[in-house]
C-alpha cells in the first residue's frame, strides 16, 4: 500500500512518475515494490482505479483490482508458482501442512492462479492481500502485519 512508503520509515519517498501514470507521482520505493510484486494499492484512486500494476520495462497502468492469470486475486487463497513445474498447474489447489502458514495467513488451502518469473523451483508465492510494507530494502514486498518470509512444508496438490 502506498500509504506505508514514507521517509520516516526509511523508504525513498521521492515522488516520481513513470510511463502510463499520466504524470501522477508516487514514492520511488512504492513503484519499485509494484514492479516486483505486480500490483500496489494507491492512496487516491484514479478514475475509480485503486491500484497501480506493473506492465513491463518501465511502464505501469492503473487497475481496478489486483489480478493474475486466473482473474482477481483473493487474499489468503490465491497463489503463484513457477511456470513449467510438474503437477503445479493453473487452477490446482495446494494444501500445506505447515502450522506456520495457518498462523500467519489463517489458511492452508491455496489456488494457483498466476505464475511468477522470479520464483524458484517448487516455490509457491502466497497472496497476502493489501498491506503496508514491513520495511525498506528487502522487506519492501513483505506485509507489515508479519515478519514471515518463507516456510518449508510438505503439501498436497489436487484439482
Amino acid at each position: 500500500m502506498e500509504s506505508g512508503f514514507v521517509a520516516a520509515r526509511g523508504f525513498d519517498a521521492t515522488r516520481v512518475t513513470k510511463p502510463g501514470l499520466g504524470g501522477r507521482k508516487y514514492p520511488r520505493d512504492f513503484l519499485r515494490s509494484v514492479k516486483k510484486e505486480g500490483f500496489g494499492r494507491i492512496t487516491t484512486p484514479v478514475n475509480g482505479r485503486s491500484y497501480i500494476r506493473y506492465v513491463s520495462g518501465n511502464s505501469f497502468a492503473f487497475a481496478m483490482r489486483p489480478t493474475g492469470g486466473g482473474g482477481t486475486l483473493v487474499s489468503r487463497f490465491s497463489c503463484a508458482t513457477r511456470t513449467g513445474q510438474f503437477g503445479l498447474r493453473h487452477g490446482a489447489i495446494i494444501e500445506t501442512l505447515a502450522p506456520t502458514i495457518r498462523q500467519v495467513f489463517g489458511s492452508t488451502r491455496w489456488k494457483i492462479v498466476d505464475t511468477g518469473g522470479g520464483l524458484r523451483r517448487w516455490q509457491v508465492d502466497l497472496y497476502y492481500g493489501d498491506a503496508e510494507p514491513l520495511g525498506p530494502g528487502r522487506f519492501m514486498a513483505r506485509p507489515r502485519g508479519t515478519t514471515f518470509e518463507y516456510a518449508y512444508s510438505e503439501a498436497r496438490v489436487s484439482k
